[in-house]
C-alpha cells in the first residue's frame, strides 16, 4: 500500500492560490491500495507529474509523510528505490524520458534487460499491437511525439509492478490507437495484479476506476 500523511508539495504551497481546499490527496490523510484503479484529476499547474515524481522518488521537496509498504520513503536508500522501480513502480512520464539517440527497440530493451520478465518476442508482440513494430528500429528522436509515447507505454509494461503510474499517457493518441494500448494496459496490470494511478486533466480515458479523487 502507499499511504499519504499531509502531503504537501513545497512549490506548489508557495504557489498564489496554493493547494485547493477540496483537494483528496494534498494535505489528507489517503492511500493508494494495490489492485485497484484511481483517476486523479487537476488543472494543470497543480501537482499531476509532482505527485507521481514524489511516489516514484525523483522529488522530496515536500512536507508530511509518503510510505510504501509501511516505510516512509525518505528511509529508503539508492539501492531500495532501484529495487522498487524494477518490481513495484512502474511509470510512463508525461514527457515519455526515451532516449533519443537510441532505437525505440533499445529503449525498450533497456528497460526489460533489468528483470528479464519478458523476451524480446513479447516485445515485439506488443509493439505490433500498438502498431509500431515497424520503427523499432529507428532512433526515438525520429518517431513521431504517438509513437514515442507507444514506445514509452511497452518500457513500462516490459517489468513486474504493482503500480503503473501514468501521466497524461494518452495525450498525442487518437481515439484507435488510444484503445489498444488502454486494452494492453489493462491485460498487463491484471496479469500482475496490479493497480494504475493516472492523473489527468479531466479525461476519463478509457479505463474504469475504483476511485476518482481531486488534487
Amino acid at each position: 500500500m502507499i499511504s499519504l500523511s499531509q502531503l504537501l508539495p513545497i512549490p506548489l504551497k508557495e504557489m498564489p492560490g496554493g493547494i485547493q481546499p477540496a483537494s483528496n490527496i494534498f494535505g489528507t490523510e489517503s492511500h493508494f491500495e494495490k489492485g485497484k484503479n484511481y483517476l486523479v484529476i487537476a488543472p494543470s499547474g497543480k501537482g499531476k507529474s509532482t505527485l507521481l515524481h514524489i511516489l516514484y522518488g525523483l522529488r522530496n521537496d515536500y512536507e508530511g509523510n509518503v510510505s510504501i509498504g509501511h516505510k516512509n520513503i525518505r528511509q529508503f536508500t539508492p539501492d531500495e528505490w532501484a529495487e522498487l522501480r524494477q518490481s513495484k513502480l512502474a511509470i510512463v512520464f508525461q514527457d515519455l524520458r526515451l532516449f533519443p539517440q537510441l532505437t525505440a527497440r533499445d529503449n525498450i530493451l533497456l528497460k526489460a534487460s533489468l528483470t528479464n520478465v519478458v523476451s524480446e518476442n513479447e516485445i515485439k508482440e506488443m509493439a505490433a499491437r500498438l502498431g509500431v513494430d515497424d520503427v523499432l528500429n529507428q532512433v526515438a528522436e525520429t518517431l513521431s511525439y504517438g509513437q514515442r509515447q507507444r514506445i514509452a507505454i511497452i518500457r513500462a509494461l516490459c517489468q513486474p509492478f504493482e503500480y503503473l503510474l501514468l501521466d497524461e499517457s494518452f495525450s498525442h493518441l487518437d481515439e484507435a490507437n488510444m484503445e489498444k494500448a488502454s486494452k494492453l494496459m489493462e491485460e498487463v496490470c491484471k496479469k500482475q495484479a496490479a493497480g494504475k494511478i493516472l492523473v489527468s486533466l479531466g479525461e476519463r480515458y478509457l479505463f474504469e476506476y475504483d476511485e476518482e479523487w481531486v488534487l
